[in-house]
């Protein structure tokens, strides 16, 4: 599966292990993981369902450790853009 190429089954894991230890979801922890990016200047969340919208919300009150950072980008591979020829 492409998303867990690069790395992406251990963020998964990492994600989900995270998760557990602070009682919230794991799109929790990767909106806070994400709004702590020095590249980011917008983030734009559409959703759906209360509970989705309550994460996002709830993301930027979580607070992530550097060491908690680091476990979430460690595993992490670059991968080649795919080309459509």
């Amino acid at each position: 599966m492409p998303h867990l190429q690069g790395g992406g089954d251990m963020i998964d894991e990492q994600l989900g292990e995270l998760a557990a230890e602070a009682g919230v979801t794991m799109a929790r922890i990767d909106l806070a993981w994400f709004l702590r990016q020095n590249t980011i200047d917008v983030t734009i969340i559409g959703t759906t369902r209360i509970e989705y919208l309550e994460d996002a919300v709830g993301a930027t009150d979580l607070g992530l450790s550097n060491s908690e950072i680091e476990s979430l980008e460690e595993p992490y591979e670059p991968l080649p853009v795919a080309s459509q020829d």
